[in-house]
């Protein structure tokens, strides 16, 4: 989590091309705290990394992607823990994969931005053609 609260925007994340990262790596590419990492183990049970023989935690980019997922819902849409379980109930019951679902905000934001680069050129043109 960063220092103000607010959740970095996903599509800005880049999570590098590996098998496995550790519960510190998934902290920094993620800026969640270990220990809150360690607590949406508990809360949401679908999130489960892997475990080596001597306990080190093992996460897999699809977790990671998880870790974001969980994120954008409790930090950026304001979904209660509760809340946020409900919703990701909601998307496997209707047979999307929670990655889809992030796929679909980093569409809307790519929307968005494409929309404000549209006008900003409308603002050139015209101060152009004044």
């Amino acid at each position: 989590m960063s220092e103000n609260n607010q959740a970095q925007n996903p599509s800005e994340v880049v999570i590098p091309d590996k098998l496995f990262f550790t519960i510190s790596e998934v902290s920094v590419i993620t800026q969640v705290k270990p220990y809150i990492l360690r607590y949406w183990e508990k809360q949401f049970k679908f999130l489960k990394p892997v475990r080596s023989i001597g306990g080190q935690r093992s996460y897999r980019k699809k977790d990671v992607e998880m870790v974001l997922l969980i994120k954008k819902l409790l930090y950026d849409e304001k979904f209660t823990i509760a809340g946020a379980k409900n919703r990701l109930k909601e998307i496997k019951e209707a047979g999307k994969h929670p990655s889809q679902l992030e796929i679909n905000f980093k569409e809307a934001e790519l929307v968005a931005t494409v929309n404000k680069l549209k006008k900003k050129i409308q603002s050139l043109r015209e101060s152009m053609d004044s």
